[in-house]
């Protein structure tokens, strides 16, 4: 290894009812201090080409830990700030670059980078308003991404494809096609990618499906998800840009359409943002909620890697909700009845499940934990320790891209039902509309120039 100011040089060898809103990696290395960050990058650097790394997140200059994971963030609204709080708690984990169209927020959060870090000069947080700067850095591992929906497929290609690893908020993506082409590209460079439908780390979602899975309550017959309902076309006024906001870049590939603080307050926030409402960058609850309960109830099916047959909207008549089919006979409905979260019915009981709450018929059916002999489900450690744990040993995590794609077409494809207003027939093995020519039009969208995938 030799040194060049604060990059390492490190040779790499050649390798051979929705009306009611019910809510919202092979050569080895010659020292053990590098060989977890030659691991890491293996696979996205050309063979035989020099890896450079920062000399000080290797030990050069400091007793930083040889198994440090930098990190980017793009996107610093709500819901990032929470994740870089809790990766600044990390000894594992060193974050060094924000990225935010808004200048505000990613000045704001790179701040707080710093002052946990006590960071400064050549040593600062980047702070980027343009993502792609941040990506093309070469010392970064692992990129958080919760942008709006509508970017994230163009986000996680482009990381993917610059060798990061990647956690991205859900929902998934803005339409089925941008899912696939985002599970294609995680697999082709051998990435790490983990969703962000946390509910799957938590115990009572996971002992819900084991209990379903392990035919505790028989063979099931129905399943009850209460989310929100889908998004609509935005009519809002023009009002001014606030100073600061990169608007055109926040609209990005999505059509463009003059500012309105409820898609995108102004800083400090005056209110939630409701981007997730409109059509062009989200799917409303259907996909935000939906992304967590469609994908409990996916996982209590044992569809991960498939999905409902026939979606059929609420007709008024015999169909009083939004109804999927599944090919085994199970019948899946947005909205009807039941407790908030998850409810699967069975022929022998019932399983009820949402955050904090488990509740069976009969009531003692939870109270033997899974046995031996049934079913047992990815015990994940929490959301973020397990992504990190597998950018380490290179393992799928518990809501990798394949289980993301899935659950998010579940939700795409109840709203196509909804905006239509006529049953869809789906082949999820070939992930296409049968004999819909129009619908089908619904699983991809244009994007806005230069922003194609």
């Amino acid at each position: 290894m030799r040194e060049q100011g604060d990059i390492a040089v490190l040779p790499i060898p050649l390798k051979a009812p929705w009306s009611q809103e019910l809510g919202q990696e092979d050569g080895m290395l010659a020292t053990r201090a590098v060989s977890r960050r030659g691991f890491l990058k293996g696979a996205a650097v050309a063979a035989g080409a020099p890896f450079l790394v920062r000399a000080s997140a290797l030990g050069a200059e400091r007793a930083a830990p040889s198994d440090r994971i930098t990190m980017g963030f793009i996107g610093i609204g709500m819901q990032a700030r929470g994740h870089l709080g809790g990766m600044l708690g990390r000894p594992d984990v060193q974050v060094l670059a924000v990225c935010d169209c808004d200048r505000f927020r990613r000045e704001e959060a790179a701040k707080r980078v710093n002052e946990r870090y006590g960071a400064k000069g050549d040593g600062a947080c980047g702070c980027y308003n343009d993502f792609r700067e941040l990506v093309d850095r070469r010392d970064i591992d692992a990129v958080l991404i919760a942008t709006p929906d509508h970017w994230h497929a163009i986000q996680v290609i482009r990381c993917a494809e610059g060798g990061k690893d990647v956690y991205c908020e859900k929902p998934l993506s803005l339409t089925v096609r941008d899912a696939r082409a985002m599970a294609r590209a995680i697999r082709r460079y051998g990435r790490v990618f983990q969703t962000g439908s946390q509910q799957r780390s938590g115990r009572e979602f996971r002992f819900a499906c084991e209990m379903v899975r392990s035919g505790r309550i028989g063979k099931v017959q129905r399943v009850i998800v209460n989310v929100g309902g889908p998004s609509r076309d935005c009519d809002l006024p023009a009002q001014p840009v606030p100073d600061g906001l990169d608007w055109d870049l926040w609209l990005g590939p999505a059509p463009w359409r003059p500012y309105h603080s409820t898609i995108c307050p102004g800083n400090p926030y005056n209110h939630f943002p409701h981007w997730r409402s409109f059509r062009d960058y989200s799917g409303g609850g259907m996909t935000d909620w939906g992304a967590h309960h469609f994908d409990i109830a996916q996982w209590g099916l044992g569809m991960d890697e498939s999905g409902p047959v026939e979606v059929i909207p609420p007709d008024g008549k015999e169909f009083k909700q939004l109804t999927y089919r599944y090919a085994n006979g199970v019948v899946m409905t947005h909205g009807g009845g039941g407790r908030m979260g998850v409810n699967f019915y069975g022929t022998e009981g019932a399983v009820f499940v949402d955050r904090g709450r488990l509740e069976t018929e009969p009531k003692t059916l939870k109270d033997t934990p899974t046995a031996p002999g049934e079913v047992h489900l990815y015990n994940s450690p929490g959301h973020h320790e397990d992504w990190l744990r597998c950018i380490r040993t290179r393992q799928k995590p518990i809501c990798d891209i394949e289980v993301g794609v899935r659950t998010i077409t579940v939700c795409h494809l109840g709203n196509i039902a909804y905006w239509l207003r006529r049953p869809l027939k789906w082949d999820p093995a070939k992930e296409e509309l049968v004999g819909d020519p129009e619908a089908a039009r619904w699983l991809d969208r244009a994007r806005r120039e230069p922003w194609t995938l």
